[in-house]
């Protein structure tokens, strides 16, 4: 039993009463019940928003920025877009349209016989080449200079 406040009489008690009669369910918990709470406010939902807007934001570009080269940039971009469909529709449908698109892609790509899949990967592999090559071109190395060198 809640112990009775001298201010409110018996307010407390009474919502207390109340809210365990009621049928609603219970603030969540966790992450979802802390976001919650800050969406509570009409500045916390703005600020929510700007925050959770310039994160996915960074991501996204910085996966962009990512692609050409070896490494992990889609998954960069993909997590972005979570980052951002937690907070606005329009990325949470572009990132629905981005798995739609990848689960497709691999289904076809898994129907293909053992021909096409060395062509793409013998693309994918030129294309890294290629990337990287010229990648190193505009920080000042060439590569193909260096190889000669030690042949």
């Amino acid at each position: 039993m809640p112990i009775q406040n001298t201010d409110t009489g018996e307010a407390d008690l009474i919502k207390d009463g109340a809210a365990a009669r009621s049928d609603m369910p219970g603030r969540r918990g966790g992450l979802h019940g802390w976001l919650d709470g800050i969406r509570a406010t009409r500045t916390g939902a703005m600020t929510l928003k700007i925050v959770v807007g310039v994160i996915g934001t960074v991501m996204v570009v910085g996966g962009l920025i990512m692609v050409p080269f070896p490494g992990p940039g889609w998954l960069v971009v993909f997590a972005g877009l979570a980052v951002l469909a937690t907070e606005f529709h329009w990325a949470h449908k572009l990132l629905e349209f981005g798995k739609r698109t990848l689960h497709a892609w691999t289904q076809w790509y898994k129907r293909q016989g053992w021909t096409v899949r060395i062509v793409v990967l013998l693309v994918t592999v030129a294309s890294a080449a290629v990337i990287v090559y010229f990648g190193l071109r505009t920080i000042g190395v060439d590569v193909i200079e260096l190889a000669q060198r030690f042949v």
